[in-house]
């Protein structure tokens, strides 16, 4: 089997280097860039994000990141978005009371978790669908690194992207709030694989699995 070539994009958010040597130790061949032909060729793309939802949009609109990722869903291509690289595939976010417009590559609103202490940081469970591929061969009890205040608290979308019913993943931090998504070709996670350890190593090894 052939390495597979993925593209870290670079936007000006997220811990790219955390990121690229996280998923390069599953096995991957890695390339950070903002490069469209790049992101567009890869097996899997990769769109990290940390910090408010309106900055992440504005640094992915100046590379036209989310037309990158539309083009890439369109042709069944791989797409994996981390912590607030998830976020901005909602509809939209919703910060100090400013509304700012994400993909649209689902129905949502990220918005402020009700918890009694924020931001929600540090290690948490996860309520995985029975057949998630993403969540394959991990135990109910295995913990996940979260670093955020805002999140999806509900879950909007019925039918998926390529004829498939998304799986969607719960935490709780005060209140529920979407966790990860496995929808066709576009997965994400509000949680860093990347600082989760050996955990976090078998869920990038497993989307590594689906890029072949």
């Amino acid at each position: 089997m052939a390495t597979p070539r993925v593209v870290i994009l670079d936007y000006g958010s997220g811990n790219l280097r955390s990121a690229e040597r996280a998923v390069q130790r599953v096995g991957a061949d890695v390339e950070v860039t903002a490069d469209p032909h790049a992101a567009l060729e890869a097996d899997g793309l990769v769109v990290p994000g940390v910090g408010a939802f309106s900055a992440c949009m504005e640094g992915l609109r100046s590379v036209s990141g989310e037309k990158i990722i539309g083009k890439r869903l369109a042709g069944g291509r791989p797409v994996l978005g981390i912590c607030v690289g998830m976020q901005i595939l909602f509809e939209r976010g919703v910060e100090h009371g400013v509304e700012t417009e994400g993909t649209g590559e689902w129905p949502g609103t990220v918005d402020r978790l009700e918890a009694d202490v924020l931001p929600h940081m540090g290690w948490n469970t996860v309520r995985a669908p029975e057949d998630s591929r993403l969540f394959a061969g991990l135990d109910a009890d295995t913990r996940f690194y979260f670093v955020h205040s805002y999140a999806v608290r509900t879950w909007e979308l019925d039918s998926g992207l390529a004829g498939q019913q998304p799986k969607v993943t719960w935490a709780n931090h005060g209140q529920d709030f979407v966790a990860a998504v496995e929808n066709g070709p576009l997965w994400a996670t509000q949680f860093h694989p990347e600082k989760s350890g050996d955990a976090g190593a078998h869920l990038l090894r497993n989307w590594l699995q689906t890029l072949a």
